[in-house]
């Protein structure tokens, strides 16, 4: 079965309900916002939890939910990638997503660290036009689940801000330079303010 096909096939189904896609979201965030406050692995420190939380994001909107096929890569080299610490991280491509926003075709590597215990999840770094003045400078990231379709879920409403931006005891992984989109990304994560 063909990417495309797969994807026009996704279509007959269902229609997802806006208003319940927008809640299941917000509910997610107000319980991310809960266990960022009160769990004893949450990445916030103590003293900046009233200045950080709740944390803020763009308003949802679903076209910002987009498909992806994924283009398995060739090229199996490991790559050092930089991090908010100064260190480098090997990371391996695993292909290229291509996908549509607002009518505009874009494309995102996606990565696996090198000796990661699960190579089931997918890292998908990026950077945009409202990185440093809206967002984090330092990017944000997508988690996807690995199928065998080849078929994924863009949610971008979903991005959010690498732990480094709350402590800088995290190392984090920069997006690579073939991960910068040139188009903003007003989904997800953001500053409390325009200026951080």
């Amino acid at each position: 079965m063909s990417a495309a096909f797969a994807i026009s096939g996704c279509a007959n189904a269902p229609p997802v309900d806006p208003k319940d896609y927008v809640a299941t979201i917000i509910a997610g965030r107000a319980a991310k916002d809960q266990s960022f406050r009160n769990g004893s692995d949450s990445p916030v420190p103590k003293n900046r939890r009233d200045e950080l939380l709740p944390l803020a994001y763009f308003p949802v909107e679903p076209e910002y939910k987009t498909g992806a096929t994924l283009t398995p890569t060739s090229d199996t080299a490991v790559i050092q990638v930089a991090t908010s610490t100064g260190a480098l991280r090997k990371m391996r491509r695993v292909g290229t997503l291509e996908f549509s926003l607002k009518g505009q075709p874009l494309k995102l590597t996606a990565f696996v660290e090198v000796g990661a215990p699960n190579v089931d999840h997918l890292f998908v770094p990026f950077n945009d036009l409202t990185s440093g003045a809206e967002s984090y400078p330092g990017g944000r990231y997508l988690d996807l689940d690995r199928n065998l379709t080849g078929i994924y879920e863009m949610d971008f409403n979903r991005a959010y801000f690498p732990y480094c931006y709350y402590s800088p005891t995290f190392e984090c992984p920069f997006p690579p330079p073939e991960n910068r989109l040139k188009v903003p990304i007003r989904a997800g994560e953001r500053f409390k303010t325009s200026q951080g």
